[in-house]
């Protein structure tokens, strides 16, 4: 879904009336990082980045990380949809997340329900995402980077 993001961006950037100046300035990032990244020359930015574009534009950031590839269509909606590469092990500790009571906070601000369900979508997407990259791994692969 790379090579779709940046005509999806640039669509959504001239549906609000932005130049690419000024969403850059909303957004506060570079006018060039923009442009690269709606010409396909950056491909996919960051999920931080996204949040940033996201909210100058006004959309929903869940839409644009779907489209960005960073979480699957319909995994999200459904919590109870699981991969069928999922152990029983990978089942368990994923409800366990999603059940903990703990009030969600930010910045010692609870959350209302609108935003857990939201952080919930992204972190299932990104839960999902991580164990299939881990069971991807070869044995005696090292997750350190050169």
């Amino acid at each position: 879904m790379e090579h779709a993001f940046g005509p999806y961006m640039k669509q959504l950037r001239e549906q609000q009336g932005f130049s690419i100046n000024q969403l850059a300035e909303a957004a506060g990032i570079s006018n060039s990082q923009i442009s690269r990244i709606e010409n396909g020359v950056r491909g996919v930015p960051k999920p931080a980045t996204i949040r940033k574009i996201a909210d100058a534009l006004a959309v929903p950031y869940s839409d644009m990380m779907k489209q960005a590839g960073y979480m699957e269509t319909g995994l999200e909606a459904n919590p109870q949809e699981v991969p069928e590469w999922a152990t029983y092990k990978d089942r368990r500790d994923f409800k366990k997340m999603l059940e903990d009571d703990d009030d969600l906070m930010f910045d010692g601000i609870p959350l209302d329900e609108e935003d857990k369900k939201r952080i919930k979508d992204v972190l299932t997407g990104l839960f999902w995402e991580a164990k299939q990259m881990n069971k991807r791994k070869k044995p005696g692969e090292s997750d350190q980077r050169p």
